[in-house]
């Protein structure tokens, strides 16, 4: 059951939650970190959200090396997700941000990869030789 799920789709859900049932923006801060270097790093939502997206975009790659039905349906869940966040990045105005087109392009780049992954490792699997 897990296995088919689409990992992108929890930071675009979490993105949802926060824009429509916290008000709060992606700009606003979390904490401040003091370098050595004495620069003040300061974290906001939308770092932590790309972050926590990146995470779960190499989980997401790790998952494609396997073959089966779920990791088909799982790049064809992906591939929904993809559609959902680029209609929601071109229509609504909550949605276009920086921090929400860095997730739809990792959306995007975990369909492409996913895709790539499972035919190459399919291939080798498939792979007669003497």
């Amino acid at each position: 059951m897990f296995g088919t799920l689409p990992l992108m789709a929890i930071v675009i859900i979490a993105y949802n939650i926060i824009v429509y049932l916290t008000g709060l923006t992606m700009e606003s801060q979390i904490t401040t970190i003091t370098l050595i270097s004495g620069a003040m790093w300061a974290i906001t939502i939308g770092d932590l959200i790309v972050f926590f997206g990146l995470i779960l975009l190499f989980l997401e790659l790790v998952n494609s090396t396997q073959t089966g039905a779920s990791t088909i349906v799982n790049h064809a869940l992906s591939m929904l997700v993809l559609l959902i966040a680029l209609v929601e990045f071109i229509v609504l105005p909550q949605f276009g941000t920086s921090t929400f087109f860095a997730l739809v392009m990792l959306a995007l780049f975990d369909v492409i990869a996913g895709f790539t992954v499972t035919i190459t490792a399919a291939r080798r699997d498939f792979t007669v030789g003497e």
